[in-house]
């Protein structure tokens, strides 16, 4: 069983951040409302690796450059990081090799969130 399941990036303003997230990534959300909060679900495939998400509205969902950073896989980091910052991103960490075959960046997305990038 794998720890992590789940992860919802705070927002303030959800058609700013579905339009950032759709435009960045290339996917389509979909929206619902889950206790009174709105949520916009990042698209889940169940016979793959990975855990769901959401970009989440409410009371308790703030914004924020610290604590838990979320790394989200990506085919092409350099055209991420390109779409994301003609999308109103700024860049926090540049592109970096890790390994042979692992880059990672991060950015901060439209809401004020550190997103970190791995591809």
């Amino acid at each position: 069983m794998n720890l992590a399941i789940h992860f919802e990036i705070p927002v303030t303003d959800l058609e700013r951040a579905i339009r950032f997230y759709e435009t960045v990534f290339e996917i389509e959300l979909e929206r619902a409302d889950i206790d009174g909060n709105e949520r916009a679900l990042f698209p889940l495939h169940e016979d793959k690796a990975g855990c769901s998400g959401a970009l989440a509205k409410g009371d308790s969902y703030v914004p924020s450059l610290d604590g838990t950073r979320v790394y989200l896989v990506v085919s092409d980091i350099e055209k991420t990081i390109q779409r994301a910052l003609l999308a109103g991103a700024e860049e926090l960490y540049p592109i970096t090799r890790v390994t042979e075959n692992i880059k990672v960046a991060e950015i901060k997305d439209t809401e004020g969130n550190r997103i970190a990038l791995h591809g």
